[in-house]
């Protein structure tokens, strides 16, 4: 896409923008196996060195997708009930979220739908995600700046960055898909 295309998606209701970091150069795009993220795309940059896996190779992988609006809110709405239940700020009655909370409120909401986003894009795309801070997200956009601009219901364009390997029982391997394509290219 265009990056005016990509401006454009970043804009919210309210008319303000976040701008999405642009598409990395080089990584091969990768299909998905399932249609749970419509619109979303991701491409497989390569192998990472310093990290290992029981289940495979590690692969970085470069996310673009939109976290659901209707579950953000879901979650928004989670978060400030268990708030309410804990809450206790001097001035408020027992029970009583302050107003000047519900930005951080906002913003736990943000990032469980963003985390979430990219927890059904690895299954999406036949990964694996990888445990502890192996597998750990990089979303691309300053999540403040997102909530900044937020309003409750919106769905969030995103980019970011994570580390997995293929799942073997949803897609197949990169080095088998590579040895395919050798062995097609020698039959020739």
């Amino acid at each position: 896409p265009s990056t005016a295309a990509v401006r454009m998606a970043s804009l919210n209701t309210l008319g303000m923008a976040v701008e999405l970091e642009p598409e990395p150069e080089g990584g091969e795009e990768i299909a998905a196996v399932d249609d749970t993220l419509p619109g979303s795309r991701a491409k497989n940059m390569g192998e990472v060195d310093d990290v290992s896996s029981e289940d495979g190779t590690v692969y970085k992988f470069w996310l673009t997708a939109e976290a659901d609006g209707a579950k953000i809110k879901e979650y928004r709405t989670t978060i400030l009930k268990d708030a309410a239940k804990k809450a206790n700020f001097p001035g408020f009655r027992k029970g009583q979220v302050p107003p000047y909370a519900q930005p951080q409120i906002t913003g736990f909401a943000v990032q469980e739908g963003l985390v979430k986003t990219v927890e059904s894009a690895v299954s999406a795309y036949g990964l694996k995600a990888l445990p502890g801070s192996d597998g750990e997200v990089t979303v691309n956009e300053e999540v403040k700046d997102i909530c900044q601009g937020y309003k409750v219901g919106d769905s969030i364009p995103f980019t970011a960055y994570f580390n997995a390997v293929f799942d073997p029982e949803q897609a197949p391997a990169a080095e088998d898909v590579a040895e395919a394509e050798e062995v097609t290219a020698d039959s020739e």
